[in-house]
C-alpha cells in the first residue's frame, strides 16, 4: 500500500512541489498595466498562467504528485478516474509520462477535444451515463476489471497538496509582495492547497465560483456543505460540487468566495484573450471576474493581487461565449 499522506499543511505542499518539480512547467506570470489600471483600486495584477502547464490545466499537479505516492506494485497496475474534463487528461498524461498505464470514466456527453486530448496521452476510455452514479458505478467495474488504483480528481489530500504548488511559485515570481491571491472554485482542490499554501504568508485567499454553481458560497453561508446541487454554468470546470476533505478547509481559511456571473465569466475571459494574448477557459477566467466584481472592489484590498488562471481547454468549434 502507498505510504500515509502527508498532514494538511503548507510544508506538505513544499513537500509535494519538491517531488513534482522536475515533471511540471513552471508556469511563467503576466501583468497588464491597463487592466490592473482599470480597477478602481488600481491594484497590480498577477496572472499565474496555469493553462500553460502541461495538459492544459493545473491538474496536472495533483496528478503527478499523486502518482509519485504510490508503490511500485500499485503503479504496475496502473490508475483510473471518472472526469469529463481537465483531470482526465492531466491524469492520463501524467501517467504516460511515467509508463503508467491508466482507464478514465468520461460521461457520454464529454466535450470532443477533451476525449481526444485523453486517447492521444494513451488512457483507456470507458463512457457512461452523465451523472455521479453512473460514473461511480462504472469506475467500480473499471477497478474490479483492472486493479488499477482510484485516483480522486479533487477530494483527496495528495491532490490538494499538488494543486497547492501555484501559488507556492507564484509568490516567488511577482517582484512585489501579494496582499492576496484568489482561485475558482469547482470540487475545491485548488483553492484548499492555495489556502494551505498560503498559510504564514500574510496573503489573503479568496474564492471564485459561478452563481450556477455556487454551492461552496452557499455553503460557507450556511456553515455546512452543500450535498444536492445542481449546476448550470458556462464554466463546466466549475460545475463540480465542492469536496468533502475540501471544504473545512476552505471554510477555516479562506476569506470569501466572491459568487459571479456567467456574463462576468464572458467579459473576463474576453478581456483576457484581447489583453493578455492567452486562450483563457471560462473556468479559467473566474478569478479575474471575481477580483473585477463589485464585491471583490468593496474590501478595498491594497496592494499586489495574485490571480490563478486555472485552465485553457476549450472546444473552439463551438461559439466563443462573448459570440452567442
Amino acid at each position: 500500500m502507498a505510504n500515509p499522506p502527508l498532514p494538511l499543511t503548507r510544508s506538505s505542499v513544499q513537500t509535494a512541489h519538491k517531488v513534482i518539480k522536475p515533471r511540471i512547467h513552471h508556469t511563467p506570470i503576466f501583468a497588464s498595466s491597463s487592466l490592473s489600471a482599470s480597477l478602481p483600486g488600481q491594484n497590480t495584477l498577477y496572472f499565474k498562467a496555469e493553462n500553460l502547464q502541461k495538459g492544459g490545466a493545473f491538474k496536472f499537479r495533483g496528478a503527478s504528485y499523486s502518482l509519485s505516492c504510490l508503490t511500485k506494485e500499485e503503479l504496475d497496475k496502473g490508475v483510473c478516474t471518472h472526469s469529463s474534463g481537465n483531470h482526465a487528461g492531466a491524469l492520463a498524461l501524467a501517467a504516460k509520462e511515467q509508463g503508467v498505464k491508466c482507464y478514465v470514466v468520461m460521461p457520454n456527453n464529454s466535450s470532443q477535444p477533451k476525449i481526444d486530448a485523453v486517447r492521444a496521452y494513451g488512457a483507456e476510455i470507458t463512457f457512461c451515463e452523465p451523472n455521479a452514479a453512473a460514473r461511480a458505478a462504472t469506475l467500480a467495474v473499471v477497478q474490479a476489471r483492472t486493479g488499477a488504483t482510484f485516483v480522486p480528481p479533487y477530494d483527496a489530500v495528495n491532490t490538494i497538496l499538488g494543486q497547492g504548488t501555484a501559488l507556492l511559485e507564484l509568490i516567488e515570481q511577482v517582484p512585489e509582495p501579494l496582499a492576496a491571491v484568489i482561485a475558482p472554485v469547482g470540487g475545491g482542490g485548488l483553492l484548499a492547497g492555495t489556502a494551505l499554501a498560503a498559510e504564514g504568508t500574510g496573503v489573503r485567499v479568496f474564492g471564485a465560483e459561478p452563481a450556477g454553481a455556487d454551492d461552496c458560497a452557499q455553503g460557507l453561508k450556511e456553515g455546512k456543505r452543500q450535498e444536492d446541487v445542481k449546476a448550470n454554468t458556462i464554466a463546466d470546470g466549475l460545475r463540480t460540487p465542492v469536496g468533502v476533505i475540501n471544504f473545512p478547509i476552505i471554510q477555516e481559511k479562506v476569506e470569501r468566495v466572491v459568487v459571479v456571473s456567467d456574463e462576468e465569466i464572458a467579459d473576463a475571459m474576453r478581456l483576457m484573450w484581447e489583453r493578455l494574448k492567452l486562450v483563457v477557459e471560462p473556468s479559467g477566467a473566474a478569478a479575474f471576474a471575481a477580483v473585477r466584481s463589485p464585491a471583490f472592489q468593496e474590501l478595498g484590498i491594497k496592494g499586489a493581487v495574485g490571480i490563478i488562471i486555472s485552465g485553457g481547454n476549450i472546444d473552439l468549434s463551438r461559439p466563443l461565449p462573448w459570440c452567442t
